[in-house]
């Protein structure tokens, strides 16, 4: 009978929670309001091993699609214009668009280890084609720099769009195996060869007269600097150097003056100086909260120079409006975060430098384009990363992307998560967990 009754009583005892030792329980969302219990829900979905990699994919994806969307729309009168069809520049960044989307695809497939081993090539092709770009006769001048090289046909390639992926690579591979050796706590060791390459590859930029690709390139390299731990002095001497620089270069270049005395104007002088911010601003101001309608802006029709380019963020505000523009500055956002999300997670050194120096390239470029079309920093001549018109930026850009869905995926977190959904992994953990009944049970 007491045998009975401790049965009895072990069967009226409520079952275990699900998961109970196979480790610790999930935390339970609070009892509360209900903007508590929504925060909590954000931050338990962000929380999840595949996040970054879901969001650096969805992001960069919806970028590149809504920037061709974008692209179409403010390039058709600028393309009638030059006496070709409506389609001429969306046809070209489609094409640029589906080899990008393959290369992004490689690139999140490849090992790391596969990546480190292409970091000294790519620094030595890219080299090899900046070089090649100052030789009379090989390179071509566009909008008067001197940084292009011409493939047959209507391509061309820009070698400095791609020399910011091989810096970042290349300067990785090295603060990483330099970390490795513990090497990095002497300041020779983490300038040296790290900064006087960098140098080259602006000296080159500088060559054919590209400022906007050189000042990313700095941007790189800071980043690059911060994330290996440089001390504050060293920091801060490296970067007042590039400060005396960039102040020299501007000073004695009448265009790069004028463009620094067009921040924050309203509307061009007499003499036309400044139509560009100044038709930026005007584009931006007409869109209202919501646009005029997709395809029908009225600054793409020859008031605006370089609408599919370098301004096409004031053409998504005219033609989208508010909503438009604050999407795209909403999904940036998202890239970015999620990008130091990888960065600050990793255990492994070259993971954290490569992604801290993709994200920083991104936003870098990201704030310095938009800045120019609101007037909030001087016009700087670099597209919106993943948005505007050209091949030669997009490319690299899309290759960078792949290597950071390549890191999210290489967290163990994230590795466990992605094998949980295979198919075949599923239906064997599924029949584990099913408990194997005798003969005669029903």
């Amino acid at each position: 009978m007491p045998a009975e009754k401790s049965s009895a009583v072990r069967s009226r005892r409520p079952a275990p929670p699900r998961g109970a030792g196979r480790g610790s329980p999930a935390p339970r969302i609070p009892r509360g309001g209900g903007v508590r219990r929504l925060y909590e829900r954000a931050r338990r979905a962000w929380d999840r091993p595949l996040t970054a990699y879901y969001v650096i994919l969805g992001s960069s994806l919806l970028i590149t699609v809504l920037g061709l969307v974008m692209v179409y729309s403010a390039s058709m009168i600028k393309a009638l214009s030059i006496d070709k069809s409506s389609t001429y520049f969306f046809g070209k960044q489609f094409v640029a668009a589906v080899i990008g989307g393959a290369l992004m695809l490689v690139a999140s497939r490849m090992p790391v280890k596969l990546h480190r081993a292409l970091a000294y090539p790519m620094l030595m092709v890219t080299v090899f084609l900046m070089v090649l770009v100052q030789v009379p006769g090989i390179g071509m001048s566009v909008n008067g720099n001197q940084n292009w090289l011409y493939l047959g046909g209507p391509f061309q390639i820009q070698p400095s769009e791609f020399g910011k992926l091989a810096l970042i690579l290349w300067g990785a591979d090295l603060l990483a195996r330099k970390q490795d050796k513990r090497l990095l706590t002497q300041w020779k060791h983490m300038l040296v060869p790290l900064v006087p390459v960098a140098f080259m590859l602006l000296g080159l930029i500088m060559l054919g007269g590209d400022m906007g690709t050189a000042i990313i390139l700095t941007a790189i390299l800071f980043g690059l600097l911060w994330l290996a731990g440089a001390p504050t002095r060293l920091f801060a001497g490296v970067l007042g150097f590039a400060a005396v620089m960039v102040f020299v270069l501007i000073w004695s270049s009448p265009n790069r003056m004028s463009r620094l005395s067009c921040m924050g104007v309203s509307e061009p002088d007499p003499e036309g100086g400044c139509w560009q911010a100044a038709h930026g601003i005007y584009a931006l101001a007409s869109g209202g909260w919501f646009g005029s309608g997709l395809g029908a802006s009225v600054e793409k029709w020859g008031q605006l120079p370089e609408p599919h380019t370098d301004f096409i963020f004031a053409i998504t505000g005219e033609e989208l409006g508010l909503a438009g523009t604050l999407s795209v500055l909403a999904l940036f956002a998202a890239l970015g975060y999620a990008g130091i999300r990888v960065a600050g997670r990793t255990e492994d050194p070259f993971v954290r430098f490569a992604a801290g120096g993709v994200t920083t390239w991104i936003m870098a470029q990201a704030v310095i384009n938009i800045g120019a079309v609101l007037g909030l920093l001087p016009i700087a001549g670099v597209p919106l990363p993943l948005f505007s018109y050209g091949g030669s930026a997009l490319l690299p850009t899309m290759f960078a992307v792949g290597l950071m869905i390549a890191f999210a995926r290489d967290d163990p977190a994230a590795k466990a998560a992605l094998a949980m959904r295979r198919p075949g992994v599923r239906w064997k953990t599924m029949r584990r967990r099913v408990k194997k009944r005798s003969s005669g049970e029903r």
